[in-house]
């Protein structure tokens, strides 16, 4: 089986989904975040898996399930800290991020016995998703990232390195108020889209 890895970070007003500001304030964009990594953690609890680990800049807290291992980001850029997510796993790991509430366990289930990597493209040109049979941190530093062109160029870095991928689907990512409209209609019954409908209903613009 795989190793399933999330990185995120701790959803604390004013240091996460800060393009959520405005519409929204930031203590309500620190818990759509909340709501969207605790969709995702529940996903990932019920995929299968030989080891979950929540790859965590900050604390955990109530929204964690039971059954993650919880290891603390490494400093440096993200290119650096998803190498040492890598570094850690001694066999095929699946790594995701937390801006992707509507993942489900059918689409975090791989095989790897005929692939060497898994690539999931998201709709802003980055990546939501990479697999890897053999870890090597080595292919992802110096990975240019948080760009239009992320996600390709860390296809072809997968490619050039004689790689057999396996491209999953295209995801959208939630950045924007747009964003989380978009998404939670993918996924109307998850947290993130009872959080967000909410906020709505106390206000067309997202404040109370």
């Amino acid at each position: 089986m795989t190793t399933l890895l999330v990185i995120a970070k701790e959803p604390l007003p004013g240091k996460v989904k800060t393009r959520l500001t405005p519409p929204f304030s930031p203590e309500q964009a620190a818990a759509l975040a909340e709501a969207s990594l605790a969709d995702t953690l529940h996903a990932v609890a019920r995929t299968p898996a030989t080891r979950r680990v929540l790859v965590l800049d900050g604390n955990p807290g109530p929204w964690l399930p039971p059954g993650f291992d919880v290891v603390p980001q490494c400093a440096g850029g993200l290119d650096a800290r998803l190498a040492d997510a890598f570094a850690r796993c001694s066999g095929p790991a699946l790594l995701i991020g937390m801006d992707t509430p509507q993942v489900t366990p059918a689409l975090l289930t791989v095989d790897f016995a005929d692939r060497d990597a898994y690539f999931g493209p998201a709709e802003d040109g980055g990546f939501w998703a990479l697999g890897l049979a053999d870890p090597d941190p080595g292919l992802l530093r110096g990975v240019p990232m948080s760009t239009a062109e992320t996600g390709a160029v860390q296809r072809r870095r997968l490619v050039a390195a004689g790689l057999r991928v396996e491209d999953l689907p295209r995801l959208r990512d939630v950045d924007t108020a747009a964003d989380a409209a978009a998404v939670a209609a993918l996924a109307p019954h998850g947290r993130f889209a009872a959080r967000l409908a909410r906020y709505a209903a106390h206000s067309g613009t997202g404040r109370r």
